[in-house]
């Protein structure tokens, strides 16, 4: 008679898992250690460049060529790492290498914690060095004074419409923007409390306070709302009294120390907000000094490109403008009027359109463009950003990385 097979044990089964468990980490220190050598070998050529442009004029920031890196990168992947962790880690490696060519100092608005705070360093990585302000338009002081190389000034929400301040801003200083970004921003309730029914002061930034009325309505009806400067500001109010709770991002639980009692908590969950990052001066002007592959003939790889006009105070002036940019195949994703400081009833345009008009292609249409309009300015070609969706997430890791 044959011998019956043996069915494996729980303790050989055991064995055997943790004799492969041991392999894989010693596989994924062999590999770190690679990663390492790599790492630096990228960071020499970065220091290199940094001595190769030293002295030479415009910013170390260049988001057409970091769009192209990532795009390729992208193509490439052939996973299982999935393009959401691949284009993160890509972000912070391309922030320590703009920092290893020259230290860059970012505006945002203050203080730290804030969405815009949390919108930049997502963006433009925990390299920089991120500079509170008090408000949008010291932010615009400090690009164009000098003092900061890059600001993250917020644009647009798509439930409350336009910042206003920012767009008059564009007006006023001689900045443009290099990006964009679209930041989705969920609301989280921060609290020392033990629960909900503990809760009688709910401090927020008025905005976020009206996203979330429904919520507060439903769970927290007793609760007094006041309003105060930032959500940054009212974690700290929070975190410092017993029935109090603040309303603002997830990652504000670390920095300030105190809990969260609940997440997600807006009404409309289709709320992003559009910042866009400027600077001291066009990139296309400092690009002959550093130029940069183009993906497709004729094209810089610039998206999209935002103008500022105005236009003869006459019937068809403005449609003039958009006829010729109809003419031109051009889609016009943005328009929108804002009055002239000092001046009544006068009226300056803002469009964003799907095309880069500094392509030497539409140089024709710019004159043109000059012509029917009293004053035209270019406040940047870009590429189209991001949606950056990483907020609100529970930390889901496990000890083995």
């Amino acid at each position: 008679m044959k011998e019956a097979t043996k069915a494996p044990t729980v303790a050989n089964v055991q064995h055997s898992s943790n004799a492969r468990l041991t392999a894989i980490r010693a596989e994924i220190d062999t590999t770190d250690t690679e990663l390492l050598a790599i790492l630096n070998r990228r960071a020499s050529l970065s220091l290199e460049v940094g001595r190769i442009k030293a002295g030479a004029p415009g910013i170390i920031f260049k988001p057409l060529r970091e769009k192209e890196v990532l795009d390729n990168l992208v193509t490439r992947n052939s996973g299982p790492l999935p393009e959401e962790h691949l284009r993160a880690i890509w972000r912070e490696i391309l922030s320590s290498s703009r920092a290893l060519q020259r230290p860059q100092n970012v505006a945002y608005l203050g203080p730290e914690g804030t969405f815009s705070y949390f919108a930049g360093v997502e963006y433009l990585g925990h390299a920089a060095h991120f500079r509170p302000c008090n408000d949008i338009a010291q932010i615009f002081e400090e690009v164009a004074g000098g003092q900061c190389e890059l600001g993250v000034v917020p644009l647009e929400n798509s439930l409350q419409g336009t910042v206003g301040v920012s767009f008059d801003l564009f007006l006023k200083h001689d900045v443009y923007i290099q990006a964009e970004l679209f930041s989705r921003i969920s609301h989280c309730l921060l609290s020392n409390a033990p629960s909900l029914a503990q809760v009688h002061t709910v401090y927020s930034h008025p905005q976020p306070l009206a996203q979330c009325g429904g919520w507060l309505r439903t769970h927290l009806p007793g609760a007094v709302l006041v309003p105060v400067e930032s959500t940054a500001a009212a974690a700290q109010r929070a975190s410092s009294q017993e029935n109090a709770a603040a309303i603002g991002h997830s990652k504000l639980s670390n920095i300030v120390g105190i809990a969260i009692l609940a997440r997600r908590i807006e009404d409309e969950p289709g709320n992003w907000t559009r910042f866009v990052v400027i600077g001291p001066r066009d990139s296309r002007s400092v690009r002959a000094a550093d130029p940069q592959p183009t993906p497709n003939p004729g094209h810089t790889g610039a998206d999209k490109t935002s103008l500022l006009f105005t236009t003869a105070d006459k019937a068809g002036a403005l449609s003039r403008v958009l006829d010729l940019l109809a003419e031109n195949n051009i889609n016009m994703r943005k328009l929108e009027s804002r009055p002239m400081r000092g001046q009544c009833w006068k009226y300056v345009f803002f469009a964003d359109v799907e095309s880069d008009l500094e392509d030497s292609r539409y140089d024709l249409l710019m004159e043109e463009l000059r012509e029917v309009c009293t004053s035209f300015r270019i406040l940047g070609s870009y590429p189209t950003g991001p949606q950056l969706d990483r907020l609100d997430q529970q930390d889901t890791e496990g000890n083995d990385a």
